[in-house]
């Protein structure tokens, strides 16, 4: 069943819209006072995302506040290595860390494909949860992170700066990254494939550390492995479309490859000129961003005229979702959001107005 508000989903076609949607990444989070409520409740970041019922209750969070288009699952990106059996834990000060990391041969002949209704049923459990708690008002994105940047993760056993572990293997024994890589990508795509069929109505790729490689590298290493999850994905689930979005932070350099890897969408960070990434690859995609996520430390003032500007820059038509150029900021003053999601639903009419006169 389509949602009330399936302006997010046509947007992602190319279809005519009457406003740009937009949806925030890390939309429930710590700026929202309601969010640290229930973690408080739930007892540890862990506890919130394997409970279907927290999950529900801080994804709809952002939706009942602000009135944003689209919910996106509450979840981890590394959910699915923690399912792989290399124990996920967050430590404070430190974020992720996992206790047993993925550096040599055998550490790389032991990994798997989780089955997705298993070892993750508690994320396709909080998908069915949401789209019944959502009752149709706003579609529900899905999502997951890339190969590339699960492995360097795995590789690495927690964060880093330069990801120097994962860089000496991709010299040193590039062979052993791309089996690391080849089975993400087949965990990452039958992942995805699960929260569709629990009623995800679109997914979006995090390839949040492909931006760190080296043009080549990019390709071999990291779009490579996301055109195999691409290819793999399920198109269409209860007769409706299931678009599918990447965004690559750091990517602006390779529009034009992520752009033809199949994806409905390409996700822009703030760094990339919206009017030349339109004019390159508009007329393939959509796309996605990009406000810089500090501009909403400014002045009710100067966010409006920021949104304005990135809807400046885009122009008229359809195939614009706005959104941040990365997550929201932890500290960002929680009315500030609100102007944001008001002045794009105003300012953005005039576009869509234009289009269609």
């Amino acid at each position: 069943m389509k949602p009330i508000n399936d302006t997010f989903l046509r947007a992602l076609k190319c279809q005519p819209t009457e406003f740009t949607p937009l949806w925030l990444m890390r939309q429930a989070g710590r700026y929202l006072p309601e969010y640290c409520e229930t973690r408080a409740r739930a007892g540890s970041f862990m506890g919130l995302a394997q409970n279907p019922d927290y999950a529900t209750e801080v994804t709809l969070q952002p939706i009942d506040r602000y009135g944003i288009d689209a919910a996106i699952l509450f979840s981890d990106i590394l959910t699915v290595p923690d399912a792989m059996g290399l124990g996920l834990s967050f430590v404070a000060g430190e974020g992720p860390v996992f206790a047993r990391p993925v550096q040599t041969e055998e550490d790389v002949a032991r990994l798997y494909v989780p089955d997705p209704n298993v070892e993750l049923k508690y994320v396709t459990d909080a998908v069915s949860s949401i789209r019944r708690a959502l009752n149709n008002r706003v579609p529900l994105i899905g999502f997951s992170g890339s190969p590339f940047t699960l492995a360097c993760y795995m590789i690495e056993g927690r964060g880093s700066r330069d990801f120097r572990t994962v860089k000496t293997m991709m010299y040193r024994r590039p062979d052993l990254l791309h089996r690391i890589l080849d089975v993400n990508a087949r965990a990452v795509a039958s992942y995805l494939n699960a929260q569709i069929k629990a009623g995800a109505q679109a997914v979006q790729i995090f390839d949040t550390w492909g931006g760190m490689l080296a043009d080549g590298d990019f390709q071999a290493f990291s779009l490579r492995y996301t055109k195999q999850v691409l290819d793999a994905l399920i198109r269409e689930n209860d007769g409706e479309a299931v678009p599918s979005i990447v965004f690559t932070k750091g990517g602006g350099e390779w529009l034009s490859d992520i752009a033809a890897t199949g994806c409905d969408a390409v996700g822009l960070d703030w760094t990339v000129n919206l009017t030349r990434a339109r004019t390159l690859i508009g007329d393939r995609v959509a796309l996605q961003g990009n406000l810089d996520p500090l501009a909403l430390f400014g002045d009710e003032e100067s966010i409006r005229r920021e949104v304005r500007r990135v809807l400046d820059a885009y122009g008229s038509g359809s195939g614009h979702v706005f959104n941040l150029g990365h997550g929201i900021n932890q500290f960002t003053p929680i009315e500030n959001v609100q102007i944001l999601v008001d002045e794009v639903h105003a300012y953005s009419r005039r576009y869509h107005e234009a289009a269609t006169n």
